[in-house]
């Protein structure tokens, strides 16, 4: 299949201009995968064009520069290379403060999702449009796809009792949106003025991302392939547990495993439950860094056979079912020091956590779900920009 050439909003941006910025003082919000075809950054483009006037950056978990591993406050600075004052909205604040944002007229925001509503990226999209709308700024995106196909919504809908920076806004765990459909329902939803969505040119939203003709670049640190983001939707739940979910490996999002899990046991249990598009490899492993360092790690490998087929919130919930079957004594739901359990800000709910405990099976934790998602696709109808 011939990749679709498609075209981000920075590139629209470039190539079209909106003259009404011309004059204005802007900030972007952004990090190391916002680039062109030609991989240069959209902070080197953008304080590049002498018809702009680029006068801060405000960086999201993990920095502008994606030099921070996941959950690492970071600092205000001034970037090395062009100068400008650096924000951080991943260290005291995660929210752009009055102060930040005075002398701005607009701000604009330039970063690849990955259709996850447990990426920390949308709290920031989030957070940042409502202080721009409090402070009378412009609101800009520069669109880029949804790497994931909108084929299906998956997961159930956020109990706002359950926001947090890994769940902020009612959505199902894979929606479907590009981040400037995601501002547009933010806003319409949130009574805010309509954001500016620079589009995209050529995307479909039937398109995975490697169908396309854009460069991948890592969303963070700890997605770096397609797959990975893939199976992020499921594996990422083990982040709520003590189980290793492959930070610290080559394939985090793609191994899964503890050091009291016999992988050879887990990955026959696995198979025999014959899930559609994906197949489970023993393994052992021995994380670097993150839960269990420097431990011996047994476990599986998520092997995807067929991605149309795959569901990973299915798998990722049956390979959690599965695991404390095996092993009822040993896997422990990870708290904060609040005591609130980390499985619960996931699953947007504590319903997920008590079904495990009460050995209800995959089938019923997912029974409500369906009309939770008709009633999101209703919700988001509005909002979408681009055709299937």
């Amino acid at each position: 299949m011939q990749a679709a050439p498609v075209q981000t909003g920075l590139e629209t941006l470039l190539a079209e201009g909106l003259p009404h910025l011309s004059r204005k003082r802007l900030g972007l919000i952004t990090n190391p995968s916002a680039v062109n075809h030609r991989l240069q950054s959209a902070v080197d483009l953008l304080s590049a064009q002498g018809s702009l006037h680029l006068c801060a950056l405000f960086g999201p978990e993990h920095g502008i520069r994606g030099d921070a591993q996941a959950g690492v406050d970071i600092a205000s600075s001034h970037d090395p290379r062009t100068g400008l004052p650096i924000y951080s909205l991943y260290g005291p604040t995660r929210r752009p403060t009055p102060e930040m944002l005075a002398g701005l007229d607009a701000l604009l925001y330039d970063i690849q999702d990955v259709g996850v509503r447990y990426y920390t990226y949308i709290g920031t999209l989030l957070f940042a449009q409502e202080a721009a709308a409090a402070a009378g700024l412009e609101f800009l995106v520069l669109d880029r796809p949804n790497p994931l196909p909108d084929t299906f919504l998956e997961g159930n809908v956020l109990d706002p009792r359950f926001a947090s920076f890994v769940g902020a806004y009612p959505l199902p765990v894979r929606h479907g949106l590009t981040v400037g459909e995601l501002a547009r329902l933010f806003a319409s939803e949130r009574g805010w003025p309509p954001p500016t969505v620079v589009p995209l040119r050529g995307w479909k939203r039937s398109l995975w991302f490697d169908e396309t003709d854009l460069p991948w670049i890592m969303p963070s640190p700890n997605l770096p392939t397609l797959d990975a983001v893939t199976l992020y939707p499921g594996t990422c739940l083990f982040e709520g547990t003590n189980c290793s979910e492959g930070r610290g490996t080559t394939r985090p999002f793609e191994v899964i495993g503890a050091p009291w899990i016999d992988p050879f046991q887990l990955a026959e249990a696995m198979n025999d439950l014959a899930l559609p598009g994906v197949a489970f490899r023993p393994l052992y492993f021995t994380p670097q860094f993150s839960k269990h360092r420097d431990t011996p790690c047994g476990g599986v490998q998520l092997h995807i056979t067929d991605r149309t087929q795959l569901r990973p919130l299915r798998v990722g919930l049956y390979l959690l079912h599965t695991i404390r079957s095996l092993y009822p004594d040993a896997l422990n739901w990870t708290q904060g020091s609040d005591g609130q359990y980390f499985l619960d800000l996931l699953g947007g709910t504590d319903q997920l956590r008590l079904a495990l405990e009460r050995g209800a099976t995959v089938d019923e934790i997912m029974a409500a779900w369906p009309e939770q998602q008709a009633d999101f696709a209703r919700r988001r109808q509005a909002a979408l920009l681009y055709e299937g």
